[in-house]
């Protein structure tokens, strides 16, 4: 194993997954700095969520290797990735999967309650998400008498509540209608930027990607364009394809 660069946050080399023998990474490497907003680009089908999993550790990659903050994730057991997960990464899906027996704040405290955060804290940090990202009137209410933008709201309040060192998040406003996906996305990256929160984000399009620091892409389970992977064994270096935020 190769040590990653000492200022990436996440560093990932030569990432292979199938599933059932199709590829859905095929030797993808990818650097992430600490405090970036890395927007992952490319269509449907390209290896954008698989490649956010092996980088959580949800997924143990076939081949390569995957490390956070300079320590290797995929040698790690089952239960010592949960762990991380719980402590350290925060993850936003394209679909809000709250629990339906709790309430809008119990579900965004969730993470903080499961690490031993007390109930008090829990509930005061879970409340000012809510309240930030506009759903602060749903802290009581449980996700069946909601609609989904406001569900997915609170499951973006749940990533964030606990102040993770990096947010992966998956097409995090898919739900949500034109207006409120640029509304959304901007509280997503200015909260992680205010609070020096890591961001890998799955962008479907560019007007998502334009809020990240910059971007890569993916295409066939494989990095697309001109952009070369992090220290690379073929000898190219680091390129970037910068996008304004």
């Amino acid at each position: 194993m190769v040590a990653p660069p000492d200022n990436d946050v996440l560093w990932a080399r030569g990432l292979h997954y199938s599933y059932d023998g199709s590829p859905a990474l095929a030797g993808v490497s990818i650097g992430v700095r600490e405090g970036e907003v890395l927007a992952v680009t490319g269509p449907r089908g390209a290896g954008k969520t698989t490649l956010l999993k092996c980088l959580s550790g949800q997924l143990v990659p076939e081949a390569g290797e995957v490390w956070f903050n300079s320590a290797p994730v995929h040698t790690l057991s089952r239960a010592a990735r949960e762990r991380l997960r719980r402590e350290r990464f925060g993850w936003i899906d394209s679909a809000p999967h709250l629990v339906p027996e709790l309430t809008g704040w119990e579900n965004a405290a969730l993470p903080l309650l499961a690490r031993g955060t007390g109930h008090r804290a829990a509930r005061q940090a879970a409340a000012e998400w809510l309240e930030r990202l506009d759903v602060g009137d749903c802290a009581r209410k449980r996700p069946g008498a909601l609609t989904r933008a406001q569900c997915q709201r609170i499951a973006i309040a749940r990533a964030l509540a606990c102040e993770p060192t990096v947010v992966l998040a998956d097409d995090p406003a898919a739900p949500l209608h034109s207006n409120d996906r640029a509304q959304v996305l901007r509280t997503l990256t200015t909260a992680a930027r205010s609070h020096q929160i890591t961001v890998v984000l799955a962008a479907p399009d560019d007007e998502t990607a334009a809020l990240a620091d910059r971007a890569v892409g993916l295409a066939d389970g494989r990095r697309s364009g001109a952009i070369p992977a992090p220290d690379a064994p073929d000898g190219e270096g680091r390129a970037a394809c910068s996008v304004s935020a």
